[in-house]
């Protein structure tokens, strides 16, 4: 299958699998904030790595609640896209979000740092 094929499916899935979300009434999915990141399907479409990030609760839990959905999910997906073969669903939890977060906090640490040491940035000569 074309790589542009599968990059569009890519993004419908994660498209839908955003507004499924809003409607699953598992406690372990609703009383947190998920979000999809991405969603990777294999060549074959018989396989869908999804990957969610939550900034409050536990990831183990919200992925049991995502994968006690599956059943769910899986059936609107395939209401929604006109895939031959609806992907089985895996869970997988998307720490960038945290990272990014935790790298932005160094980076305003070390700019407080900086007038205290008396360090100027260089200037440069085409000014």
């Amino acid at each position: 299958m074309p790589s542009y094929r599968r990059g569009r499916i890519n993004e419908e899935m994660t498209r839908e699998l955003a507004s499924i979300l809003r409607e699953i009434k598992d406690p372990r999915v609703a009383d947190n904030f998920v979000s999809v990141t991405a969603a990777e399907v294999t060549p074959d479409l018989k396989f869908a790595k999804i990957y969610f990030s939550s900034m409050t609760g536990d990831k183990n839990e919200i992925r049991r609640g995502l994968s006690s959905a599956s059943g769910y999910i899986r059936k609107r997906i395939a209401e929604s896209l006109n895939l031959r073969v609806t992907p089985e669903l895996t869970f997988v939890a998307d720490d960038s979000i945290e990272y990014g977060s935790h790298i932005n906090t160094l980076l305003h640490k070390i700019e407080k740092t900086m007038p205290e040491t008396g360090a100027a940035p260089e200037e440069t000569e085409n000014e």
